[in-house]
């Protein structure tokens, strides 16, 4: 599979009140965001630093993003667990995020050269 990392800043994942409006800050960034509303939660990830945490209950700072290249069918199986499975049998913990496009895996940066080089061993390329 080939994958990309966006490793031009360091992610947060950030916990707020379930009605919590987006954060104003959150529509100008220019790079990989999301936000996620449940009955429980509002999860946003941005770069580090890049939306006001007044009103956030937990911050998660220092992962990086490894992003499935191509866009993905839904009919296809197993895309998450050929790059989990490798990762869990390393120790290495992801916070999976999907699009309707693709994958997206959220990695801690303390451990990211584990990581690439136990994805290429599993036989993946990295762009």
């Amino acid at each position: 599979m080939n994958l990309k990392i966006h490793d031009a800043v360091d992610y947060s994942v950030i916990k707020f009140p379930p009605v919590t409006p987006i954060p104003k800050d959150f529509t100008q960034l220019k790079t990989f965001k999301s936000i996620t509303y449940t009955e429980e939660e509002c999860s946003v990830i941005v770069p580090t630093d890049a939306i006001e945490l007044a009103e956030a209950t937990a911050v998660d700072p220092g992962w990086f993003i490894i992003q499935i290249i191509g866009e993905l069918d839904f009919s296809l199986v197993g895309i998450l667990t050929q790059l989990a499975n490798p990762l869990a049998e390393n120790g290495i913990s992801i916070f999976a995020l999907s699009t309707y496009n693709t994958d997206y895996l959220l990695i801690k940066s303390t451990e990211k050269e584990k990581t690439i080089q136990v994805l290429k061993q599993a036989g993946h390329v990295f762009d």
